[in-house]
This record gives C-alpha cells, structure tokens and sequence, in this order.
C-alpha cells in the first residue's frame, strides 16, 4: 500500500488488478489472504452474485452484495492497494479459508 502499510488477513481493499485475459488494468476489491514483504496475495471480489465463491453481503460491509472468487487468487505489490474499505468478520474469514482449504486438499 502506498507508503507500505502493514495490511491484515481478511482487509478488504481496493486495488489496481491486472484481468488474466487482457493487459488491461482496473480499480477492484480484492480481500487479502496474507501478506510477505512487499507482496500481498489475494482473492479477487466481483459483484456477480451469480459466481461461485464465498458470499459477501452489505451485513459484511460490502458496498453491494459480492462474492469472493476462491478461482481468482494472485499476488500482487502492495503499492497496488488504493485504499482498504472493510476487514472481514472473524465466522466470514473463517469461512473462506474454510472453503479455500477444502479446495486445495482437493488437488491431492
């Protein structure tokens, strides 16, 4: 983030991401799974409920109702990072890595 905050495991932000298909750059949230160095990974946000993904809600602190897409996982600088707009619920953290686990124990 500019000026390199320390940012926390389920800080919601608003980050300038690269889209997988294009070179294309766009302001997105984005929930950070951890952070190292100067490195953050996350999972991208997008409000097309109609997704796969761990459901976010305005009870949640989302703007609009979203979903977080466990598909959508990449690192990026922290000097991406415009601003964070919430920070997950602890039961709401819980459920994502819940799910992403579940999803890597998948792979075996």
């Amino acid at each position: 983030m500019k000026g390199g905050s320390v940012l926390s495991s389920g800080d919601v932000v608003l980050a300038n991401l690269q889209f997988t298909d294009t070179f294309e750059v766009k302001k997105r949230p984005a929930v950070v799974l951890f952070q190292e160095f100067d490195n953050l990974v996350v999972a991208g946000i997008t409000s097309n409920v109609e997704m796969k993904g761990i459901k976010l809600t305005k009870e949640d602190g989302a703007i609009k109702d979203s979903v977080i897409k466990l598909n959508y996982i990449f690192t990026i600088s922290d000097k991406l990072v415009e601003k964070v707009l919430f920070q997950l619920h602890p039961k709401k953290k819980k459920e994502l890595y819940s799910a992403l686990i579940e999803k890597l124990e998948g792979l075996k």
